[in-house]
């Protein structure tokens, strides 16, 4: 799908699409619980979509009711047979049922997109290797078989937390204690305070020792309880950068007292007025673009802890730069780091494309509202935010899809 954005300003009130993070968590733990649990707030993004599929495939039974999802689980017990785990582009949902399965012991193969299967493995890599599990990369699933054991794990701190999030949901469910040590630096770290969490409510008991290691009893089980998702802060962004750009805008929904690490945005959209702006976005990652979009309209900025921005749904750096470029925008790529310089900005010279990427596509949304245009791919954002251009729209911002 196409569409076109015309110059427009945007003004009202909207409610956030729930977390997108927080409903994967509470996904798998309903589907490894006892009972039945009841969440509310649910929005069917790809990406939740894909997770609720992979929660039929061990076994959990699920009721979809407008905006709510009732969750009947396994009680963590083994499926029979080889399962078939379709994760479409979602790496959390690939990399956390990975940890499920290998804790449950289940034969699996997990299918996704190319993107999805190119992104690194290599912490399970090592993990089954060292404990005798099958793991096998094909070209389009990854094959694993063989049971967790339980143990000390040692895990790099400047990787993906989603690997640390996987071993969190399987551990408890071994029969002896594990310990995980994070290697500093530790990055994303909100996101694994988000599994703590959500775990904790699903009756799962893990001990924090220190910021970088976390002591965890085998032999637990998972209760069923019923939640409401909260608002999603990453997504929340798009909406709320209208602001910085003349709109009048009011995102509610949101949770002030949100462990989700994206809540940072406010302070960092702040920061973006000022010259000279060096922003370090390692713990927040998925708020790249719209940080460097926002900076190309304004006095541009530095942002360091970028090298992480190439294992997305596209090499983000490189296609912001890219597209950037588009409309007049001055940038500066290095190994770990973004200058976005302030540039005189115009309407692009061409097509702004996705590159299939969510983020790029709602980033580039906001940006055109200021000097109309016209993206490609613009179904990306089906992925997070399916109702992204209606929710817009509403707010008076002028779109015209299927060109």
């Amino acid at each position: 799908m196409n569409i076109a954005i015309e110059k427009s300003s945007a003004r009202g009130r909207i409610i956030a699409p729930p977390s997108k993070s927080i409903l994967h968590r509470y996904i798998i733990c309903a589907s490894l619980s006892g009972g039945t649990s009841v969440i509310d707030n649910v929005d069917m993004s790809k990406d939740i979509s894909a997770s609720l599929k992979c929660a039929q495939a061990l076994g959990a039974k699920l009721k979809h009711e407008e905006r709510r999802i009732t969750v009947t689980g396994s009680y963590g017990k083994t499926v029979s047979g080889h399962v078939r785990f379709d994760c479409n582009e979602s790496g959390s949902t690939m990399r956390f049922f990975i940890g499920v399965a290998l804790g449950l012991g289940v034969d699996s193969s997990f299918y996704g997109s190319e993107t999805l299967l190119g992104r690194p493995m290599g912490i399970y890599e090592d993990i089954c290797r060292d404990q005798g599990i099958l793991f096998e990369k094909h070209p389009d699933h990854i094959h694993v078989f063989g049971k967790l054991k339980p143990g000390i794990f040692e895990i790099p701190g400047n990787i993906s937390s989603q690997f640390i999030t996987g071993l969190m949901f399987a551990l408890p469910i071994l029969d002896d204690q594990s310990t995980i040590k994070i290697i500093p630096p530790v990055e994303s770290g909100s996101y694994i305070d988000l599994t703590l969490d959500a775990m904790d409510k699903f009756g799962i008991m893990i001990d924090r020792i220190s910021d970088t290691e976390y002591r965890i009893p085998g032999g637990q089980k998972y209760c069923c309880t019923d939640l409401v998702a909260e608002g999603d802060m990453s997504n929340a962004a798009f909406l709320d950068a209208f602001n910085l750009l003349g709109g009048n805008v009011t995102v509610e929904g949101l949770n002030p007292d949100s462990l989700q690490g994206d809540r940072v945005y406010g302070d960092l959209f702040s920061r973006l007025k000022d010259e000279n702006a060096c922003i370090d976005i390692s713990d927040c990652p998925d708020l790249g673009p719209v940080l460097m979009g926002i900076a190309a309209l304004n006095n541009g900025a530095v942002f360091t802890g970028t090298a992480r921005l190439k294992i997305k749904e596209s090499d983000r750096g490189s296609v912001m730069c890219e597209e950037l470029k588009k409309m007049g925008v001055r940038t500066l790529m290095k190994e770990n780091e973004i200058t976005v310089f302030r540039s005189k900005y115009h309407a692009p010279e061409e097509p702004i494309d996705s590159h299939n990427d969510h983020r790029i596509a709602m980033t580039f949304s906001v940006l055109l509202s200021v000097t109309g245009g016209t993206i490609v791919c613009a179904e990306a954002v089906q992925k997070s935010y399916p109702g992204f251009y209606d929710d817009i729209s509403s707010l008076g911002i002028k779109v015209i899809k299927n060109l």
